[in-house]
């Protein structure tokens, strides 16, 4: 593969270590990180954003497929090659290296390169005391900004919507094939693209006048949140009032940076952990909420019983992981675990995934992690819920749920979390997800697929809970319902019986879900799980109309195609 002109010219550019070929060495970054995966002439890791543009440059002339990625912590498998049916060379170029954040006007703005992650945004911003668009989970496995902004990531902040900016800096290849940059950052950088990237890298710029105005954040969602009688969902990634050049853009173009507003943060918080047999009681909270309270909640994330189970058992080391180490060495240790597998895997005398099973089995040894109210829940409550307030609000959910529980134990209970519980509580929640994953790795041979969902009910919806017909309900051994509640964002995930066949109940749920006037997905963006609707079909095409980068993304066609004629 060295020998391939393409190859030589990156490593002219880059240098040879900086340059992976060959299946073993690039199958880490050719590989989803729940599924998916597929052949790559190379991946290739440009160090600044002029080397990076002429990665780029590269690409085009020499007619390869280009696939964006970061972390490639995506459960969609959005960000790696998908199959070998493509029609040219798959270059993946992973930006991690570009990872320098400038914060603007002392931090109530940001501008982020490709591979700068949630975490450095958060640590950069807490000594300013103003918060980055979502803290929850991602940030920890090493998830970048800009993948955010591309895949229209919500998050648990029940305040802040999708991840949205119409400032950016981006190249795409236009209808005749020509590579060209695209600057909207609002900034002033100079003329070409050398001289432009130069200058951002060197942090040389000069902020435009009136770029300040221009929508850095969905600046609109509280109002939209709080619509609790709209027939549709408050966010969902075919939205069209969210796709905007970097923002949906699903690595349709190479986005070099982009500028975003961050956030107030509270002077005071208080936590409160709710519990309930009957659905309706977090329906009445929610809607009281959204319509009557002054300040609404920071967070509001659900949890079923279901779910509690599965991520005491299976997320347990995740839960110590980050409560004993922190957060500053989880993205290296999730990257070194996967490289790990990667090689294992390939070793027939030993079991798949060996370091889950040995992490399960320490796991086990280890002493209880969860405190006693919260394990009492568990044992009275099939539904929980984790409430955040900040400042008033934090007057306001007392008084609404002193009222409204007391002396109604039928309705469920709630109190308020010490430091201790209110850290076990979101923690356990980060853990849901993964450990469904671990469940079905550990039971591999017992049990089927896992089927992923990321659904957006309608703002309007009482009946939020799912009730599945026998023909679907059967094909099924675990059904794990989570999500972000007041935004009706709900991840669910479902552990399929031995032998059953994940097409045909992926079938079956999604028109179960288009019958509840539900979107999907939410907020991890289609990848090549989920067919494009129609909106984003008609986005991606004009972004990327000779189908350059990231082609087959949203089921939709691999091979190249000729717009010249049309312009």
């Amino acid at each position: 593969m060295n020998s391939h002109p393409a190859v030589r010219e990156f490593i002219r550019i880059l240098g040879s270590d900086h340059v992976t070929v060959g299946a073993k060495q690039t199958e880490h970054y050719r590989t989803g990180w729940r599924s998916g995966g597929g052949s790559a002439l190379a991946v290739v890791f440009p160090q600044d954003l002029v080397s990076y543009w002429r990665c780029l440059e590269v690409c085009v002339a020499n007619d390869c497929i280009i696939i964006m990625q970061a972390a490639n912590t995506g459960l969609t498998e959005g960000s790696t090659p998908s199959g070998d049916d493509y029609d040219r060379d798959i270059i993946v170029i992973n930006t991690l290296a570009m990872s320098k954040l400038f914060v603007l006007d002392k931090g109530k703005q940001v501008i982020s390169f490709p591979g700068t992650t949630l975490h450095t945004l958060e640590k950069t911003l807490k000594p300013l005391k103003r918060a980055p668009h979502s803290v929850i989970g991602s940030s920890c496995l090493g998830a970048s900004i800009v993948g955010g902004v591309a895949n229209n990531s919500g998050g648990a902040l029940v305040k802040r919507g999708p991840a949205y900016t119409e400032l950016s800096l981006f190249a795409q290849v236009n209808e005749k094939g020509e590579l060209h940059l695209v600057n909207h950052l609002g900034l002033d950088l100079g003329d070409s693209p050398e001289e432009i990237l130069s200058n951002l890298d060197n942090g040389q710029y000069k902020v435009t006048e009136g770029s300040y105005d221009i929508p850095a954040s969905a600046r609109d969602y509280e109002s939209k949140i709080r619509d609790i009688d709209a027939n549709t969902p408050s966010r969902f990634n075919a939205d069209e009032t969210r796709l905007y050049e970097a923002s949906g853009c699903a690595g349709k173009i190479a986005v070099f940076a982009v500028r975003l507003d961050t956030f107030d943060v509270p002077q005071k918080e208080c936590s409160f952990y709710i519990g309930t047999n009957d659905p309706a009681t977090l329906t009445f909270l929610r809607r009281e909420m959204l319509s009557q309270f002054t300040v609404l909640p920071d967070v509001g994330e659900y949890i079923h019983r279901d779910v509690f189970d599965i991520a005491d058992k299976y997320g347990k080391d995740t839960f110590l992981s980050v409560k004993h180490l922190g957060t500053d060495q989880l993205p290296k240790m999730f990257a070194m675990k996967g490289r790990i597998d990667a090689y294992l895997n390939k070793l027939s005398f030993l079991p798949k995934y060996l370091t889950d099973r040995v992490l399960q089995f320490v796991s086990t040894l280890l002493p209880n992690h969860l405190p006693g109210r919260i394990r009492e829940y568990r044992q009275k409550y099939e539904h929980h819920l984790i409430l955040k307030m900040g400042d008033e609000g934090i007057d306001q959910a007392k008084a609404l749920l002193q009222s409204f529980f007391s002396g109604h134990e039928e309705r469920g209970g709630y109190f308020e979390c010490d430091s201790n519980e209110a850290q076990s509580a979101y923690l356990h929640r980060f853990a849901a997800a993964g450990a469904a994953v671990r469940y079905q790795t550990m039971k591999s041979k017992s049990v089927g697929d896992i089927l992923a969902l990321d659904i957006a009910l309608r703002r309007n919806d009482h009946d939020w809970v799912e009730t599945l017909p026998d023909a679907i309900n059967e094909q099924i051994d675990k059904r794990l319902y989570y999500g972000h509640f007041f935004c009706h964002v709900f991840h669910q995930d479902y552990i399929l019986k031995k032998g059953a066949d994940p097409v045909k109940v992926k079938k079956q749920m999604l028109a179960l879900l288009d019958s509840r006037g539900a979107k999907y997905p939410a907020e991890h963006n289609v990848g090549h799980l989920y067919e494009a609707e129609q909106t984003l079909q008609r986005f991606y095409k004009k972004l990327d109309p000779t189908n350059t980068f990231n082609p087959g993304v949203g089921k939709m066609d691999k091979h190249k195609r000729n717009c010249a004629c049309c312009s």
